[in-house]
């Protein structure tokens, strides 16, 4: 493919992919990457612990002039530590994530590296997202628009965009941190707010990055984590930081959340979780409408909760 003439003066884009035991996916992963319109790129391809190691996969696979390194965990450690062994290995000056279930379009890394310019107060810039249906339709695309000084937009509930449409600078990974490894769920939405509360953001509203519909649709198993673990840690880690913005904020951040928690406890059939979460909710935010929403859902159990579902899914389609 096309490449700049003056490669050699473009900064260095590490590509940080965690995979586990998902060859198929993990080969239109990389493919995706080989065949990004920007160069230089290396990729870390970083297996936590696959039955078959993802090393295999990679020799089957032509990468081209593809830079690509692979580490292996020696025990399963999931997604974020995953990342954050890639990013201990990245040499770039730019960090992108991509997860093995996911894929770019082509001009994905360059839209990304010039929207950063020479911006130093620019910490993150995220793309659009393409969901396809098993026979590779598109059924939803989303555009983003959450930008500048966003930390407060994100505490009420604004959507930046999952790991793989997120690119940041090394330095602003030096500043905030890595990925935090104690959350088993919303850890991408934990690293933005952190990143957006010292640095703008930025998107680039092209859906650049395609998401299957099977891998990100289904039913979570860790409904569970998300309660026990990942919500108080959440409340714990930013309810402070909301509150600095206002009692509104606070109110909203904790209402958000909550919704978010309820929406987790009816996919996996939790109805009584639903119905306290989505109360919690409205009683943080009684003006916000989406508590009362998940409250009447909630009630009716599987009686309101299919059809629910099934009107939503529908009303995407429609839109489209």
């Amino acid at each position: 493919m096309d490449r700049d003439a003056d490669d050699e003066e473009r900064p260095l884009v590490s590509v940080v992919l965690p995979t586990y035991d998902r060859p198929e996916y993990l080969r239109e992963a990389v493919e995706s990457v080989r065949e990004q319109t920007y160069d230089p790129i290396e990729l870390v391809v970083v297996d936590d612990c696959s039955p078959t190691p993802a090393a295999r996969t990679l020799d089957r696979i032509d990468t081209g002039a593809l830079a690509v390194t692979c580490r292996r965990h020696e025990s399963n450690r999931g997604a974020n530590a995953a990342r954050n062994t890639g990013i201990d290995a990245a040499a770039g000056e730019f960090v992108a994530f991509l997860d093995d279930d996911d894929r770019w379009r082509p001009p994905k890394v360059e839209r990304q590296v010039e929207r950063f310019g020479d911006d130093e107060a620019l910490g993150l810039v995220y793309t659009g997202q393409e969901y396809v249906n098993g026979e590779g339709r598109t059924t939803e695309l989303k555009t983003p628009g959450t930008a500048g000084d966003a930390a407060e937009a994100i505490l009420r509930g604004a959507g930046v965009g999952p790991f793989s449409t997120l690119m940041a600078r090394a330095d602003t990974i030096d500043a905030v941190g890595r990925p935090d490894e104690r959350l088993p769920s919303w850890q991408d939405r934990d690293w933005v707010i952190r990143i957006a509360s010292r640095y703008r953001i930025a998107p680039v509203r092209e859906p650049l990055v395609v998401r299957r519909m099977e891998a990100h649709d289904q039913i979570s198993d860790d409904f569970e984590g998300k309660r026990d673990v990942s919500y108080p840690l959440m409340l714990e880690k930013h309810r402070e930081r909301a509150a600095t913005y206002g009692p509104g904020t606070e109110r909203r951040f904790v209402a958000n959340l909550s919704v978010k928690l309820a929406d987790a406890a009816l996919a996996n059939g939790y109805h009584r979780d639903a119905v306290r979460f989505a109360a919690r909710a409205i009683r943080a935010a009684p003006r916000a409408r989406s508590g009362y929403l998940y409250l009447l859902v909630a009630a009716g159990g599987e009686f309101t909760y299919r059809p629910a579902k099934f009107l939503k899914r529908a009303s995407v389609r429609y839109r489209r």
